[in-house]
């Protein structure tokens, strides 16, 4: 394998992207996946900051038109024909070099050659390098907050993954309850946590509420007062237990007492653990988080039946937040009956 540095339009003359298909035959040819748009705007965005780096390098493969020369020092000399048109094929960095040769930069990246002797080592070479083991997404999220000048859809994530980090490992209901890469032993998935504080900052409470002053601070102090609450109203369904022996620390439990504190946040303006705890009286001797049957919507699932998928997450949700909604109607007619009725008196 022999580096070097090029500018992308550069490459672009020596290396073109083989993109899978199949002929009429149905023989396959090209191994590259379709473009990214998406994937490809996000790099872009990036790339066109002042201070981005790409020590990633594009990986080329060459089976001919190409000549190495070694000299005593080292270093090679690697000769491209170009004549009858780009002869590698890039192997890796396809998305990278789509948004590099977008941007109006003068940009230099690493390119990384591979000389084949012919194309089934091309193709083996292309599946060896693509299919080694990526590092795990929690780890990946975990350290999100320590990096500056992400794109957008990582800037959602990363501020998620702070304010989960604060409820594992400062004093709050949740500490030590996450599971995380620097705190393997939590037992509530750091991703599902993370999921419902991004809904909430997308569309829910927590939207407006991490503008403020100290919003962050008045973020995790929201979400540790709602789960203090649950713990005082479910403390069987907690205390002492796991995904596996209660549905209410599994992923879909999590997620769907995320949308109850939304809804007792945003229609009963519960703050407090007081609070919150009163808009969960409603839910005692409902449920089946350890036993028993739920009955969702005319569905009848054993109480370990739910899974962490979106269908049954989707039912789990309806099923307590209209639950709630409905207690806090009630709530709201008889305060408005008792009115009237000092009214008249």
């Amino acid at each position: 394998m022999l580096t070097f540095a090029a500018k992308a339009a550069d490459v672009l003359r020596f290396a073109a992207i083989d993109r899978i298909g199949r002929d009429a035959h149905g023989e396959i040819s090209g191994f590259q996946r379709p473009q990214a748009a998406a994937h490809i705007r996000e790099i872009r965005d990036y790339l066109e900051k002042p201070n981005a780096v790409l020590p990633n390098p594009i990986v080329v493969a060459f089976i001919d038109h190409v000549i190495v020369e070694y000299r005593e020092d080292g270093s090679a000399m690697l000769s491209i024909d170009v004549r009858e048109g780009p002869p590698g094929l890039v192997v890796d960095g396809q998305q990278r070099l789509s948004a590099l040769v977008d941007i109006d930069r003068d940009f230099e990246i690493f390119i990384s050659a591979l000389i084949c002797p012919d194309e089934a080592e091309l193709r083996r070479q292309f599946v060896l390098i693509n299919n080694t083991k990526p590092l795990p997404k929690s780890l990946i999220y975990e350290l999100l907050p320590m990096v500056d000048d992400l794109p957008p859809r990582l800037s959602r994530r990363s501020t998620a993954a702070d304010l989960t980090a604060r409820l594992n490992f400062e004093h709050t209901a949740l500490k030590g309850y996450i599971k995380q890469h620097t705190c393997p032993d939590g037992i509530v998935a750091d991703t599902v946590m993370q999921k419902i504080i991004m809904e909430s900052l997308s569309n829910g409470v927590m939207r407006e509420l991490v503008n403020l002053p100290k919003g962050a601070d008045k973020c995790v102090r929201l979400i540790s007062n709602f789960f203090e609450a649950v713990k005082r109203v479910f403390p069987e369904a907690w205390y002492g237990q796991e995904p596996s022996s209660s549905r209410l620390l599994h992923g879909a439990g999590i997620q769907a007492m995320g949308d109850v504190m939304e809804v007792l946040a945003q229609r009963a303006g519960a703050r407090s653990t007081d609070e919150f705890q009163i808009g969960l009286q409603c839910l005692k001797g409902r449920t089946a988080w350890t036993e028993g049957e739920w009955e969702l919507g005319g569905e009848i699932r054993r109480w370990n039946a739910l899974q962490n998928v979106n269908r049954d997450v989707a039912l789990l949700k309806h099923y307590l937040v209209n639950l709630v909604k409905s207690d806090l109607r009630k709530k709201r007619r008889a305060a408005s009956a008792q009115l009237r009725e000092g009214a008249v008196s």
